[in-house]
């Protein structure tokens, strides 16, 4: 994957790390315009902030980069601004332009993400006060928003009754982050819990699909069909689930996991993609509901057929096939070489751009899919 390489190492680091970093604030910009140009938002939100230091950091480990102060620098600068800054528990959701509090909400999502950005960075400084923050916060997302019978809000204060499956696998996402980082049983039995829950919840019993929202008894909103599903998430769910099975392999087998990954992976392919691009939604009985695409769920799907390969019982001529295919489309209609590694993040039905600008926190998905496409050893 020489192309994939080139081009992070080329074009797509270069560019984000330097019109995409504000040295003055030691914050990460969180829209560029197409001439890589920063564009002021209203709010500057904890979630970006967090995945693009856990994407730097990664890169350093992973021998892409050069050393570098800068995600380090921009997580002391995001505790300052977000942690605690209303002198409430948790992290508030953005900041204004000026750094003051934009939206003082706590947020599930974005405090999966500022964990997974400390598990990444303890990963590359191994310092000690990172992980006693990242330890307290975990502390906070269980007294701010924990729901009686298992499960969470996802925010605080609550705006209304719906259960959310994409916080949910997120702080999955950050737990089995940090026990890699420090092999910490503690961040392992949460992550156990999160898995028993969604194998209890978000996934439907009739078609073994990924649910977006449920009713607050984590019941179906809508009868069978009705329901959204998006494929982007299925992928990611089947590679979360084969990432347990990698790290605790005992309790994966024990719920029979290894079924889940397969299933989920299976159903995503044959009624989420067409023509190797993956739509952004459907019904649990496989209907198209949107065919606009969005660069996450490509990479997504990526990432999975990469961990496949590296698994000779499961991999097979047709999935190395569309993993070409898909690359070949994503540097095409995502990342052509005139935006000199910026990306267009959607596209409608028709193929045609829908948005305006290149968003940060797409990075977070490319490099995910990108480091298991190019085994780190090689970068």
């Amino acid at each position: 994957m020489i192309l994939w390489k080139k081009w992070l190492q080329g074009k797509a680091f270069p560019l984000w790390s330097n019109a995409g970093f504000n040295r003055k604030r030691r914050l990460y910009h969180e829209r560029l315009t197409f001439n890589a140009r920063p564009i002021d938002v209203v709010d500057l939100r904890l979630m970006v902030q967090a995945r693009q230091i856990a994407t730097f950091c990664r890169a350093q480990i992973d021998g892409l980069l050069k050393q570098s102060d800068d995600p380090i620098l921009c997580l002391a600068e995001v505790q300052k601004h977000y942690w605690h800054r209303d002198g409430e528990p948790g992290w508030i959701f953005s900041l204004t332009p000026e750094g003051l509090p934009a939206k003082i909400t706590r947020d599930l999502y974005a405090h999966a993400f500022i964990l997974f950005a400390h598990a990444w960075a303890y990963r590359l400084t191994g310092e000690l006060a990172i992980l006693r923050v990242a330890r307290e916060t975990v502390y906070e997302v269980e007294n701010i928003f924990s729901l009686p019978h298992g499960g969470f809000f996802d925010v605080i204060p609550s705006q209304d009754t719906i259960r959310r499956q994409n916080p949910h696998m997120h702080l999955l996402e950050a737990y089995l982050a940090l026990f890699e980082a420090t092999q910490d049983e503690f961040y392992l039995e949460r992550a156990r819990k999160l898995v028993e829950l969604a194998k209890k919840t978000f996934i439907c019993s009739q078609s073994g699909m990924i649910l977006e929202f449920l009713t607050e008894e984590w019941k179906p909103c809508k009868k069978f069909g009705n329901n959204s599903v998006e494929p982007g998430h299925i992928f990611e769910w089947s590679w979360l689930f084969s990432e347990i099975l990698r790290l605790d392999s005992n309790f994966s087998k024990n719920i029979n996991l290894e079924k889940n990954v397969e299933h989920l992976f299976q159903v995503g392919i044959k009624y989420g993609v067409e023509d190797a691009v993956v739509f952004d939604a459907m019904n649990e009985k496989g209907h198209i509901t949107c065919k606009n695409t969005r660069i996450w769920p490509q990479t997504e799907l990526m990432r999975v057929l990469a961990c496949r390969a590296k698994n000779e019982q499961i991999a097979s001529v047709t999935e190395q096939d569309l993993s070409q295919t898909l690359t070949e489309k994503f540097f095409d209609l995502y990342a052509p070489d005139v935006l000199q590694g910026g990306w267009f993040d959607r596209r409608d039905s028709e193929g045609m751009v829908m948005v305006d600008h290149m968003p940060a926190s797409s990075f977070y998905h490319i490099y995910g899919a990108a480091r298991e496409l190019c085994d780190p050893l090689t970068f």
